[in-house]
């Protein structure tokens, strides 16, 4: 598989600011796949089908960012358990035989709380209900959290998710935005950027001492929500490390190779934030 020269990119709508093409492509830097092309292409969700047609053979794998998770399972001829259980996918890997979807995203979500010593939360609240908070709830369940508060701003709206919880057997109770309580062992805001600052100064004062606050993004950092948590000596996770272990095991996936560069990979992603927020 890494014989040859191979193209993967990441799709998604807006794309221009993804960091996978750094992570990526330091990847390929340090394996020694000289030849090998990662892009990132624009394309919204009606796109999807007509783009994916017209790959071809030299295609590795796509990895996919929002709205394309969801609307990409039927375009696939095979997908994983968990991204079926997730009911949504980031990444497509290009096999003989067809097009395959994977998750990595719950991957990246365990690896970044391990890194942090967060292995096994006995409590946890999950802000937001869309697909990372699908994503959340499948990693917490993988450390063993069987029962999580989702915390939304219109319940209706968190339907795909609530079946999502369900078809992992995890018990879910849902809560609003102006009702609820962050006392948690975690607390994992999966809310686009600017979205959680109104409740940062309350999060971080319902965190108990020893809690751990997880902000799924990663720019610009700090946000309000950690920098808040921080202030108070609260364990604080970003969303780069979570960013970084999905797209190691995507890296792996597409190559078909262990020896994924973690630390070459995040020495990348971490010098293009830097550029990013001095510019």
């Amino acid at each position: 598989m890494t014989g040859t020269p191979r193209r993967a990119a990441v799709l998604g709508s807006p794309i221009a600011h993804s960091l996978s093409p750094v992570l990526h492509r330091a990847a390929y830097e340090a394996m020694g796949l000289h030849g090998w092309r990662y892009d990132a292409i624009e394309c919204a969700e009606d796109g999807l089908a007509d783009l994916m047609a017209g790959l071809g053979p030299e295609w590795a794998g796509l990895s996919l960012t929002m709205p394309l998770k969801r609307v990409v399972l039927p375009l696939l001829d095979g997908v994983s358990d968990l991204a079926r259980a997730v009911g949504g996918a980031n990444t497509v890997v290009f096999r003989e035989g067809g097009r395959y979807g994977e998750n990595t995203d719950v991957y990246g979500i365990v690896r970044a709380l391990a890194e942090t010593g967060v292995s096994a939360p006995a409590s946890a609240v999950v802000l937001g209900g869309g697909a990372t908070a699908a994503s959340a709830i499948a990693a917490l369940r993988e450390t063993g959290l069987a029962e999580v508060t989702l915390v939304v701003r219109d319940a209706g709206r968190a339907g795909e998710t609530l079946r999502v919880a369900e078809r992992l057997g995890t018990k879910v109770t849902v809560r609003s935005f102006g009702d609820f309580d962050p006392a948690a062992d975690l607390v994992v805001s999966t809310l686009p950027s600017g979205a959680a600052d109104a409740l940062a100064e309350r999060v971080a004062a319902g965190l108990p001492e020893k809690a751990a606050l997880f902000d799924v993004v990663y720019a610009p950092w700090p946000t309000p929500l950690a920098a808040a948590a921080a202030a108070r000596g609260r364990t604080v996770i970003g969303g780069f490390p979570m960013l970084l272990h999905q797209a190691v095991r995507q890296v792996e996936l597409m190559t078909g190779r262990p020896d994924v560069p973690v630390e070459a990979m995040r020495a990348a992603g971490e010098a293009e934030i830097a550029r990013r927020a001095a510019s």
